[in-house]
């Protein structure tokens, strides 16, 4: 469903919250789901072990039904449950504990710093989503994974294609090919030559005959990370940078009170909620929720967006409230499929906006906000451009 505006989820939510937080819907392509837009409802499908992630499993929902046969044969570990979902997540925890995400803040702020510097030496009005957003977050993906920069170019064009809606299944299909032969070429060559970086971490503790993965794994891994460290936290900058400026005021605490950071990039988290249907379930057996009985074998598409904007849960949902203190939002899910990333995210939204406003005080849209384009077309929700000035 489409926003309403930058800022708000679709406002069918609202109703259907008020009315029917279970609700049974027709989906694009035929298929049909359950919706469930409360916070406890959704927090419930995400923990309840009664919902299976396992996109093999049969009833398993998707707003792209074309696609379900291919992405079940390329599935990533998001896509799996327990205990198959386990050994993934074993072998990748130790690279994004809090102590070893913090390790990289001198490297993050020297990337953001590099990129403000080129920023600033163009003639403003400049486009903040080239020159800042996706550039960020697609060096430090590339840094963490051992993946070149030189190469980025690349998989944003076929991350972009495999998360769009309107790219054919041929069009997706294609792009997913193409990653796959980049990746398994880098890991061939990792193979080869070892390196200390994630992958070749992965290759070197992790692969068989003496670890637990297969190289089809790690290539499944690495298309995750590489596609998903990138396209989530270059959304949440360009559109946390508008939201900001749009509430002068929360922009104002900011600057007067630098400790505030680590709460506001929490409320921006929930303000945007930018990934919102992305958590698709589907019952294993049968479930009452709110007194809907939910069958074994019924697709659960859980809203995050209408689950961050439920006034049972945030007072005044609608209102950014940098001093809200609220650290329960679900935008990186929950349970045993949350956000593996999530350190990550904090720490590159930190630094981006601490820097950015540091550094360029005056800096502004350069068009209304309401002009701006915005794309609600993929599942992560963003811009596709944003012209700044100063």
């Amino acid at each position: 469903m489409p926003r309403a505006c930058p800022f708000n989820p679709p406002p069918q939510y609202a109703q259907l919250r008020a009315e029917t937080p279970v609700r049974w819907a027709e989906l694009t392509g035929g298929a049909t789901a359950w919706l469930v837009t409360h916070y406890e409802g959704v927090r419930r499908v995400l923990t309840d072990p009664c919902f299976s992630a396992d996109i093999t499993h049969p009833g398993f929902p998707s707003t792209t039904p074309e696609l379900l046969p291919a992405l079940r044969g390329n599935r990533s570990f998001v896509r799996m449950d327990p205990p198959e979902h386990s050994r993934y997540r074993r072998a990748l925890i130790p690279e994004f504990t809090v102590r070893r995400i913090e390790a990289m803040r001198p490297g993050i702020q020297s990337v953001v710093d590099a990129f403000i510097d080129d920023l600033l030496a163009g003639v403003p009005p400049v486009d903040l989503v080239e020159t800042l957003a996706v550039p960020v977050p697609s060096m430090v993906i590339c840094q963490l994974l051992g993946v070149p920069y030189t190469d980025h170019d690349f998989f944003q064009s076929s991350t972009r294609t495999l998360v769009s809606a309107s790219s054919s299944p041929e069009q997706a299909m294609s792009a997913m090919r193409d990653l796959h032969g980049y990746l398994d070429e880098l890991i061939g060559r990792k193979l080869r030559e070892p390196a200390d970086d994630l992958l070749g971490r992965l290759i070197a503790r992790h692969l068989e005959p003496d670890g637990e993965l297969t190289r089809q794994d790690l290539l499944m891994t690495c298309r995750l990370l590489l596609t998903a460290g990138h396209e989530t936290t270059a959304n949440m900058i360009t559109l946390g940078t508008v939201a900001l400026l749009e509430n002068p005021d929360q922009l104002a605490l900011l600057r007067a009170d630098p400790g505030l950071l680590p709460g506001a990039v929490e409320e921006l988290l929930r303000y945007l909620s930018i990934v919102d249907y992305f958590p698709a379930r589907v019952a294993v057996e049968d479930v009452e929720i709110e007194g809907t009985r939910i069958r074994s074998g019924d697709g659960v598409f859980a809203l995050l967006a209408a689950a961050n904007w439920d006034p049972a849960m945030f007072d005044a949902p609608d209102r950014l409230d940098l001093r809200r203190g609220n650290r329960r939002h679900l935008a990186f899910g929950n349970g045993v499929h949350q956000c593996l990333g999530q350190n990550l995210a904090r720490l590159e939204l930190e630094i981006v906006f601490r820097t950015l406003f540091e550094r360029i005080p005056r800096l502004r849209l350069a068009v209304p906000a309401e002009r701006l384009p915005y794309k609600d077309d993929t599942p992560v929700y963003g811009m596709t451009e944003l012209p700044v000035t100063w």
